[in-house]
Formats: C-alpha cells, structure tokens, sequence
C-alpha cells in the first residue's frame, strides 16, 4: 500500500482532469458564504518537482500540463486551472505541479476547513509542513478511506470528499465504492468525487454497476481518454464520478471534454464519456 509515488506522475492528462474538475467544485462552493469542509482520502505530499528523477522517467507532464501551459485557446474552466498552477510556480515553464491539498488551500476562505489524510509517512511530513500553522488544515496520518468516513457529516453541512487512492490492489475499485456509498449514507447532501484510473475496462463498468444499484440519485461521470482501450500495461484512460455535481458542472464538462480529447489525445486517439449515473442502469 505504500509503494506508489504519485511523483511518476504528477501533471499528467489523469492531474488535468482530477483537478480541472475539482477546481470547478471548489469555485462553486466558494460562492456561497456559508463554510464548507473539504476532505481528501488521499492527500500526498501537496507539491510535486517536475525536474525529480521521479517525474523524469516517463515525464507524463509533457503531455498533460505541459501541453496546456503556453496556450491561450483554454477553455474556461481549464485556463482557471492553468493558471492556479502558474501562480505556484515562480516563471517561466513548469517547474513543479501543485497537488490536489495546495489547490484547495489556494481556494479556502477564512470560514472554511481541510481534512488531509496521507498514510505515506515521507509523503505526510511534507503535507505537514504544507499546512503549517494554519488553524483551518488538519493532516491526519492514516487511511482516508478507513476514517474519513468519521468526520461525516461536517457542522458545516455543506462540503467536498475528494477519494483519489492508487488502485495498487485489485480491491480497491470495490473498496472505494463500498466507502463512498456508507459516505452518502451518513452525509447524503455532500458532493463526493471519485477519481478513477482505467487499465482494466471490466473493473470500470463493474464499479459503474455497483453504483447504479446503490440507489444513489444524482451522479455525473466524466472520462478522458488519450488511448483506446488496451489490455498492455498501462493507463489509457481516467475519470472522475462526481455526486451531487455543481448543476454547472455537466454543461462546462460538455465543453471541456472534447477539446482535452482532442488536445491530449495520442496519435488522435483521444476520447471522452460525459455520462449520467442512474438506478437501474443508464
């Protein structure tokens, strides 16, 4: 469980996405003065070198932020993200990439809080110091996924879970969905992203199953693909499932989708699914 490095692959098409969208929710939240509380499962360390060995192996950014970073055709909701990550990089081309803890703190409010968890422990001294004294982030050494569900429902009753785990072991597709449907359960008006890897296509529809018959009403799936499916190793496509979206959400996506297809996609290969969630099937 502690082996994976986000590191590999911070910037890529799959951090465009997650954080495309979470920028979106967080933006959305922010309007109203009412407190929201915003929770992630799976933290990291918040900020990420793109000139580390680690990032250099494969260098994923180049075709995700990097791809993005010196154009000015960006679709709204893009361009805000685009421009989040150059305010945490000093000038020039991208030096380092802000996790998904540094893109909500940059949206926090004086009302506000942010739970973080991170079970990696060279991973969670960074996120600490991350937080610093700031009396609105709590960091919490251990398993989201396992306790996460305890800070439910927030006194703020409005609020974000972010649920981004590394899918190491097979049971993780059905352990996020098991978690995610006692989170409704407990905080059922909460809006809930669930950000998936696609490498297995039948796990994918298994999790869609699942949720389709959880009775859950109001869900949005949004997937990006640089790839075709492929049964080589591999990620070739990813997605976020969002419950209880902003009701912006699904028309921006509608937009935004085919242009990151067309933009990320290899060899033009990309593709997108912008899809409602519905008991029953879709």
């Amino acid at each position: 469980m502690l082996s994976y490095r986000h590191s590999f692959h911070a910037g890529n098409f799959a951090d465009v996405l997650k954080h495309t969208v979470l920028v979106q929710i967080l933006r959305y939240l922010g309007q109203k003065d009412k407190a929201f509380c915003y929770i992630d499962t799976h933290a990291g360390p918040g900020d990420y070198a793109l000139d580390s060995d680690y990032a250099l192996k494969n260098r994923e950014f180049d075709n995700g932020i990097g791809r993005l970073w010196g154009r000015d055709d960006l679709p709204a909701n893009v361009a805000d993200y685009v421009q989040l990550a150059k305010q945490f990089n000093a000038a020039g081309q991208p030096a380092r990439y802000p996790g998904s803890p540094w893109f909500a703190k940059s949206l926090l409010r004086p009302q506000d809080r942010l739970f973080l968890y991170e079970l990696h422990p060279t991973e969670q001294k960074i996120l600490q110091k991350f937080a610093g004294k700031d009396k609105r982030i709590t960091v919490l050494h251990d398993d989201g996924l396992k306790h996460a569900n305890g800070l439910l429902p927030p006194k703020e009753r409005r609020g974000l879970v972010l649920i981004d785990p590394s899918y190491e072991l097979k049971s993780d597709y059905e352990l996020v969905i098991e978690t995610l449907v006692k989170m409704h359960k407990r905080f059922a008006t909460g809006t809930y992203a669930l950000w998936y890897p696609v490498v297995n296509r039948g796990r994918n529809q298994s999790m869609e199953r699942v949720l389709q018959r959880s009775g859950i009403a109001n869900m949005h799936l949004f997937e990006l693909g640089i790839q075709k499916d492929s049964e080589a190793p591999g990620m070739t496509a990813c997605g976020m499932i969002v419950i209880n979206p902003p009701w912006t959400l699904p028309t921006e996506m509608a937009h935004t989708l085919p242009w990151l297809a067309d933009t990320l996609g290899i060899e033009g290969a990309g593709f997108y699914r912008l899809q409602a969630l519905f008991s029953g099937g879709i």
